[in-house]
Parts: structure tokens; C-alpha cells; sequence
């Protein structure tokens, strides 16, 4: 019997965007602009940081295991009771303790191919049978999903909007999906760019549609600027709940993660502006590369991705960006070979960035 298992020896590494102080090092260049990893270019929300910074006395005490108050509030907010609400270390915690909560031997998951690498990731190392379903124009084909279930279902997992191609699916498809899902298979809905999403008049928002088996999972990392804290957060029916809690690692958000992410929600004047500076900063993307004729997918999160003509092509912009000081995120890990995301920066960021390919092209 081998010390590991088939399925983890042949996992790939998870390759990150490169960090701007290692740019850095490796090109000399002193004023890098990182868009590659759909962090929130205005920083952290203000009032997340002071509180963050007023708790580092406290730091020597374990976290609140349960994570009552930042989940009660959460539950305030969101209106549903306390026992709906689970915290995690960003969303992939929470994803990771529903895969050892809920699968059983034989069970299987369903997801579209090439969607977001965290929970690929994660899936495979279930070793579980999977199946991963193409997509369909850049967005997820729920019809060919839904033929995919069978007696061995258990999971299915959407992120909505998708990472890495900003598409998304709408109230009217979900509703068309969900009525071929038996209620013994979960369904999680992954809305980590929910914000940046929520305006748009046909974005099913998952906390209209409180099933038993539908999974809500969101995060702070996004448009509250604290993805370094890695604090995420779910909403479900109590019984998942109630199990995940037993499951999931213990003091798990951190102190400082829990304590962020309840200031964080105070931050209203923070969160618009995000919004704001995000929805600027899309429209000026979108039309300064229909001027350069670079293909883009439309984007509803505070990312777009271009695509290329060839993998060669990608590759070759990627590095000469890097060469500029300018970090994007080439998707080959993702399985788009062809294409390069794009992270929506500050204002000047934007504009090196469509100096820069200006230049290339």
C-alpha cells in the first residue's frame, strides 16, 4: 500500500500570481502594480484595520472557537438565525469542511471544468469520483451539469460569479437547474465577487433562495480588502451547519480575522467606494481594449480576462507586462491557456496598465 495516495501524488502544485516585492527583486523595477489576484486596490476597509490593531493586545489568547459575535451579526445582517452561519479561513475553509463533513465513500461531485482552481484543488484531493463538465462560452453550462447527476451525486459546486472568467448564471437558469437536483445532493453556491455582482438586474442572489440544500459561501477578501486575514463565511440550513461546526478546525477564523470581519461590516462608506471605484475602473478597461481591439469576456466582479489568439501570445504579453512591472495572472494553472486575467486597480494603475500594452501591441 503506497504512503500516498494516487490522487495527491498526482496533484499539481498551486501556482500563485507572483508578489510585487519578488517582481521586484527579479527586474529591478522599484514601482510594480500587482493585477493579478482580485485584491481590493484601495487597501483594507479602515475601520477593519483600527480594529485590528487595537486587538494585537489580545493576541495571546486563543479565538472565540464558535465565533459567536462576527456569526451573530452576520446573521443580524443577512436576517436568519445564528445557527445558519459558519466562518471559515476565507471560503475555501468552509469548502474544505464540507468535502470531509458530507462525502462518504462512494459519493461523487459535480462542477464545471476549469472554473475556480481553489476548489479543484480541493475536490481532487478528496479523491472522490469527479466529474468536471466544459463550459459553455465562458460560462457554466448548468443543462450539461444537470445530466451529469446520477444515484452517486452528492455535490455540486457553482461559483457565481465564476473566477477566473467574471461570467455568471442567471435567476431564471438556477431556478430552470435546481428543479433536477434531488434534495439529497448539496449545492454550493460560491459568491465571493457577490458585491461587485449584486447590482445586476438578473443575479440570482443565493439568499433568496434559502433551500435545504443549497450552500451560501462569501468572503471579506474581496471588496473588504482583508484577503490576508483569510476570513470567510457561509450560510446554510442549521443540520449542515450544525455539522460543519463539529468538523470544521478549531479557532478557526483567527482572533484578528473575527475581529476584522465584524468591523468590517460596519464599513458601509468603504464598501461603496469599492464599488464605485470598481465600476469606473471596469467601464474604462472594457473601453480602452474594444479601442485595442483585445477579446475580453464581460465581467460582473472586479477582474477581466482577456483572450488570445494562442498560448504562445499569452505567455509572451504576460512576461513583456512583467518586464513593465505590471503583475497579471496568465490562467494556464486554470486551464485557459489562451488567456490572461486582469485584476480592476486604481485609477492609475489602470492606465499603466493600458500604457503598457499599448506599448506591446
Amino acid at each position: 500500500m503506497p504512503l500516498v495516495p494516487s490522487y495527491i501524488q498526482n496533484l499539481a502544485n498551486y501556482v500563485p500570481g507572483k508578489p510585487i516585492d519578488e517582481v521586484q527583486r527579479e527586474t529591478g523595477i522599484s514601482e510594480v502594480i500587482k493585477l493579478a489576484s482580485n485584491e481590493n486596490s484601495l487597501g483594507p476597509s479602515p475601520r477593519a484595520l483600527a480594529a485590528m490593531k487595537q486587538a494585537m493586545e489580545k493576541i495571546h489568547r486563543y479565538p472565540d472557537a464558535n465565533g459567536y459575535v462576527l456569526r451573530k451579526k452576520l446573521a443580524e445582517k443577512y436576517n436568519v438565525k445564528i445557527d445558519n452561519v459558519v466562518l471559515g479561513a476565507g471560503s475555501e475553509g468552509i469548502m474544505s469542511t464540507i468535502i470531509r463533513t458530507f462525502l462518504l465513500t462512494d459519493d461523487e461531485i459535480i462542477s464545471a471544468q476549469n472554473s475556480f482552481i481553489g476548489f479543484r484543488v480541493l475536490a481532487n484531493t478528496s479523491g472522490k469520483k469527479i466529474h468536471w463538465v466544459p463550459m459553455n462560452n465562458y460560462r457554466y453550462d448548468l443543462q450539461a451539469l444537470a445530466e451529469q447527476i446520477n444515484d452517486y451525486t452528492k455535490l455540486i459546486y457553482i461559483a457565481n460569479p465564476d473566477n477566473p472568467m467574471g461570467t455568471y448564471i442567471t435567476r431564471q437558469e438556477f431556478d430552470a437547474f435546481y428543479q433536477h437536483v434531488p434534495e439529497r445532493v448539496l449545492i454550493i453556491l460560491d459568491e465571493a465577487y457577490f458585491e461587485f455582482a449584486q447590482s445586476t438586474h438578473n443575479y440570482p442572489d443565493s439568499m433568496t433562495y434559502r433551500y435545504d440544500n443549497v450552500i451560501t459561501l462569501r468572503t471579506f477578501s474581496k471588496a473588504y480588502g482583508l484577503a490576508g486575514a483569510r476570513i470567510g463565511y457561509g450560510f446554510a440550513h442549521e443540520k449542515l451547519i450544525g455539522n460543519l461546526l463539529k468538523v470544521k478546525v478549531p479557532f478557526e477564523p483567527s482572533y484578528l480575522a473575527q475581529v476584522a470581519g465584524y468591523a468590517a461590516l460596519d464599513d458601509t462608506a468603504f464598501l461603496n467606494k469599492t464599488i464605485a471605484l470598481n465600476k469606473s475602473g471596469m467601464d474604462y478597461m472594457m473601453e480602452e481594449m474594444e479601442n485595442l481591439n483585445i477579446h475580453f469576456v464581460p465581467s460582473i466582479t472586479n477582474f477581466i480576462t482577456t483572450v488570445w489568439e494562442s498560448e504562445n501570445k499569452a505567455l509572451s504579453i504576460t512576461k513583456r507586462l512583467l518586464e513593465k512591472g505590471v503583475i497579471v495572472r496568465h490562467l494556464t494553472p486554470f486551464g485557459w491557456n489562451n488567456c490572461i486575467r486582469v485584476s480592476i486597480g486604481l485609477k492609475e494603475e489602470n492606465r499603466r496598465f493600458i500604457t503598457a500594452i499599448s506599448e506591446i501591441l
